[in-house]
C-alpha cells in the first residue's frame, strides 16, 4: 500500500514538474516574441564636401590681409548638442523640438566653425588661440581675434508646406593691444534657405546652404578695412 502511494505521489510530481516545464516554455517563446526590435541608429549629417573652397581661384595674394585668430565659435545650451532642430512658426515658434532619428555628426557650431576657417583661409593666415598667443609672445604683436555667436540653428516651418533652414549669427572683431582689448566692429547676421522638403533631409539641406552664405557674408564683413 505505502508502495503505490509512493508511486502516485512520484508521478503527480514529474506531472507538476512538466506542467510548469511547459507554461516556462509557452512564456519564454512568447517573451521573445514580444522583444522589441533593435533600435534603428539615428541618420547622420554633416555641411557635406566643402567643394568651393577647393575649386575657388586662389588670390593673387592670400597674405595681402593680416593674419586673424579664430576663437571657438559659442552656442547656447540647446545648440551644444547634436540635434538636428525644428520650429513650427505657425504653430508655436518658441518652442524647439529635435527630430527623432536624425542628428548632426558635431555640434553645429563645430560645422560652422570649419566651414569659416576654411572660407577665412583662402584669404588670410588663421590662427587658434594657443598660436595667437605664441605670436604675441615672439613678436610683441597679437592678430585681431574674431569671436562669433551661433544664435540660431533650425529648420523653420513658416507654414505646414513651406519651410527653410535659419542660421543666425553675432560677430565681434576685437583689437588687443597693451592698453587692453576694444571692440573694432561687431555685426549680426540672418539668413535662410529654402529647405526643399519638410523632413530632416529637407532641413539639412536648407541649413547647410544658410550656412554657407552666412558664412560669405560674415567673411566679407571681416574683410572689410578699418
Amino acid at each position: 500500500m505505502n508502495e503505490l502511494l509512493q508511486n502516485m505521489a512520484a508521478r503527480a510530481s514529474r506531472a507538476r514538474l512538466a506542467a510548469v516545464a511547459g507554461i516556462a516554455a509557452v512564456l519564454l517563446a512568447a517573451g521573445c516574441g514580444a522583444l522589441p526590435d533593435k533600435p534603428a541608429r539615428a541618420t547622420l549629417y554633416d555641411f557635406g564636401p566643402n567643394l568651393t573652397a577647393s575649386t575657388a581661384p586662389a588670390p593673387s595674394n592670400p597674405h595681402a590681409l593680416p593674419p586673424i585668430a579664430l576663437a571657438e565659435l559659442e552656442a547656447g545650451t540647446r545648440l551644444e548638442g547634436t540635434q538636428l532642430l525644428y520650429r513650427l512658426g505657425y504653430a508655436d515658434a518658441n518652442q524647439l523640438r529635435p527630430y527623432g532619428q536624425s542628428r548632426w555628426s558635431l555640434a553645429p557650431a563645430q560645422l560652422l566653425h570649419q566651414r569659416l576657417r576654411d572660407a577665412l583661409a583662402a584669404r588670410r593666415t588663421v590662427l587658434g588661440p594657443e598660436e595667437s598667443a605664441t605670436i604675441a609672445r615672439s613678436e610683441g604683436k597679437v592678430p585681431d581675434t574674431l569671436r562669433v555667436s551661433l544664435e540660431e540653428f533650425s529648420h523653420y516651418f513658416e507654414s505646414p508646406n513651406k519651410s527653410v533652414g535659419l542660421v543666425r549669427l553675432r560677430a565681434t572683431l576685437i583689437r588687443s593691444n597693451a592698453g587692453g582689448d576694444r571692440v573694432l566692429a561687431q555685426q549680426s547676421f540672418m539668413v535662410q534657405r529654402p529647405a526643399p522638403s519638410g523632413d530632416a533631409p529637407g532641413g539639412v539641406k536648407g541649413l547647410a546652404a544658410a550656412s554657407d552664405a552666412a558664412v560669405a557674408e560674415l567673411v566679407a564683413w571681416v574683410d572689410q578695412p578699418r
